[in-house]
């Protein structure tokens, strides 16, 4: 590798990368829709894409045939299950659980429509922000991340840029320091003794950072020139705002399949979820790739953050919904910006995917069990309604997962083909919403790998929570020992 040619490379030239040159092309769009459509990454019609959405459409078509010619079939099935005790136990639980669900998703809806981004502040008022990188066996994607915060539209003198190795074993360290002689002073890069978290790394940026506002990107992320200022603005004009989580999308899904479903599956749990949370000035988790957080209330949580265990074991997971949740607690409200974007590198396989729902589950069931301790207590001003009803809405998919896998293992054992129609039918009806959800706020063609992304779950990753319950006091990251995982 020429490492002249690196470094004598404008920055324009070097967004022209896989990475950076889409969101370099998409900073350029002057109007709101074309930007969207430049970021669509797909070259060339992927045939194996093509396949698994023709199946999974023949699939849901088949299934909804079957569930109409066997309707007497499953009037039985339902007469049998009232007659029996535990059926009728069931059906009065899932039927109010669908009564819950169904008006939780309409009072989503409601406070969806009520939310409105911050706008960007002027300059003058943008306060002084340190942007912390962790990174851990990232290798070259380390300077993307970097470089594409150093292009910020902020001012430069209000913006401290941290970069932290976390111990890597691969070349992490080697292109931070090509990094630091690209952009001299305005970066600072620290390397870690050994490998000992990415919380550990967040922790000593903290206490390095001299900005009134904290901002932690992941290492493995890229943001667009405007990001950093549109996520820091709340703070300025809300006082009461203690953490702002960023906006989401998915930056290699040029051709892998998963990528593509995430990326649709990230657009409703940000721009939908999020916002309706953001609402309620309680956004649950700030995520990792891009999340900023007031000083104050920072080091107000950050011995209790460090030193946090469970089950008498120190947590190295689930750092940002635990930062979240802390903050939350101290009465401030924790806002979503929709308008502050960053694309962000996901598993491209099966293994890696399940790996990260693992430690994303593990940390939800941690942090629920924190958030039951507080929730219910008058914790801050105003109305707390809302912020119970999400923390309610969360407790209910992580209780009644035991539930739902002993009914679906009956299912399939003693009605096979009534369990698949029915799933298949439900998978067309309820994923039909982030379908519409995507194609209004994106691109039509895209938004049908929600129901492609739905079959998986289903079928693929149903056991993700069930496990994550009964392994929660486990540790360990799982998904960044190799670089092909994360």
């Amino acid at each position: 590798m020429n490492t002249e040619t690196h470094i004598s490379s404008t920055t324009k030239d070097l967004k022209m990368s896989k990475s950076i040159g889409n969101l370099e092309a998409a900073n350029k769009t002057a109007t709101k829709g074309s930007f969207f459509n430049s970021l669509s990454y797909t070259k060339s019609i992927n045939p194996w894409g093509v396949v698994v959405l023709v199946s999974t459409f023949i699939l849901m078509i088949g299934s909804g045939f079957l569930v109409f010619d066997l309707q007497n079939d499953f009037q039985q099935f339902r007469t049998d299950r009232i007659n029996s005790t535990f059926g009728l136990i069931f059906l009065v639980v899932a039927t109010g659980l669908f009564i819950f669900k169904a008006g939780f998703f309409i009072y989503n809806l409601f406070l969806y429509f009520r939310y409105r981004s911050v706008e960007s502040v002027t300059d003058e008022k943008l306060p002084t922000c340190t942007v912390i990188v962790p990174a851990y066996n990232e290798g070259k994607q380390v300077w993307d991340t970097l470089m594409s915060l150093a292009d910020s539209d902020y001012p430069e003198g209000k913006l401290e840029l941290l970069a932290i190795d976390d111990g890597s074993k691969d070349d992490t360290w080697y292109w931070m320091q090509e990094a630091k002689k690209r952009l001299g002073d305005r970066l600072s890069i620290y390397k870690q003794p050994k490998n000992k978290g990415k919380r550990h790394a967040l922790y000593r940026g903290f206490n390095l950072g001299i900005g009134e506002v904290f901002v932690t990107v992941d290492s493995d992320s890229v943001v667009k020139s405007d990001t950093l200022r549109n996520l820091v603005s709340p703070f300025v004009v809300n006082e009461k705002c203690g953490a702002v989580a960023g906006n989401i999308r998915v930056l290699n899904n040029e051709k892998a399949l998963l990528p593509k479903m995430l990326n649709v599956s990230f657009v409703l749990s940000f721009e939908f979820v999020r916002s309706a949370e953001s609402s309620l000035n309680s956004v649950l988790c700030t995520p990792g790739a891009l999340a900023a957080y007031r000083r104050s209330a920072v080091f107000a949580c950050l011995e209790d953050w460090i030193n946090q265990t469970f089950m008498g074991q120190p947590s190295d997971i689930g750092e940002d919904r635990a930062m979240t949740n802390m903050i939350l607690k101290q009465g401030k409200h924790v806002l979503f910006q929709r308008n502050a974007y960053c694309y962000t590198n996901v598993p491209e396989r099966y293994k890696g995917l399940y790996k990260m729902f693992i430690r994303w589950g593990r940390s939800n069931v941690r942090e629920n069990i924190q958030m039951s301790k507080y929730v219910f207590t008058n914790f801050r001003e105003g109305s707390k309604l809302g912020t119970r009803l999400l923390f309610i809405s969360q407790s209910s998919k992580i209780i009644m997962s035991y539930p739902f896998l002993v009914f679906m293992l009956f299912f399939v054992v003693m009605h096979p083909v009534l369990f698949i129609s029915s799933t298949f039918v439900s998978i067309l009806i309820l994923s039909s919403f982030p379908v519409l959800f995507y194609a209004k706020r994106y691109k039509l063609s895209e938004s049908f790998w929600a129901y492609s992304y739905s079959v998986l779950y289903t079928f693929g990753l149903f056991w993700i929570t069930p496990y994550a319950i009964a392994t929660a006091s486990k540790r360990g990251w799982l998904t960044r020992e190799l670089p092909e995982d994360k």
